[in-house]
């Protein structure tokens, strides 16, 4: 597995992707944020991936069909991930005007003028209203390997 399974970092950093298992990986995303390759490395090796455009990026293995994880490259320090209960806080925001983009992995605001505004940020703390969230189909579910296709059948695989 990936871990973490989601990770916010700085449009232009690097990833590094360690192979901390006793076989062969190979990572890949083929989606808007970064498309990548690293190809078959085995273990004890690491390969790193400069995510160097703002999106989001689903990351694959094209051998274990099971592994799956979210890189979102942002352009600002200014995010918040959500806790378990759905509450999301963004610290030290100086006052301006900033336009608040949510993002969710499976799912997207009953109301898209709310996924997307611009709020005014003043020195005292800001509430915003709740957003409701329907659910849409998990972009890691069911994913087809890096050549587009089914992944083969389980086979007995021998380490």
């Amino acid at each position: 597995m990936f871990t973490p399974h989601l990770l916010v970092v700085a449009t232009g950093s690097s990833v590094q992707f360690p192979n901390e298992d006793p076989f062969f990986h190979n990572v890949f995303s083929l989606f808007n944020g970064k498309r990548f390759d690293l190809g078959l490395y085995e273990s004890g090796t690491t390969r790193s991936v400069r995510f160097d455009r703002e999106g989001v990026s689903y990351i694959f293995c094209n051998i274990h069909p099971e592994m799956g994880a979210v890189i979102l490259a942002l352009s600002t320090p200014y995010y918040g991930i959500s806790g378990e209960n759905g509450t999301v806080s963004i610290h030290n925001v100086p006052p301006g005007s900033y336009r608040l983009n949510m993002w969710s992995e499976n799912g997207q605001p009953a109301d898209q003028t709310t996924a997307e505004r611009v709020i005014q940020v003043a020195s005292q703390p800001l509430r915003l209203d709740d957003i409701t969230l329907q659910a849409t189909t998990d972009a890691l579910a069911n994913h087809k390997n890096k050549f587009g296709e089914e992944y083969k059948p389980n086979q007995e695989i021998r380490y």
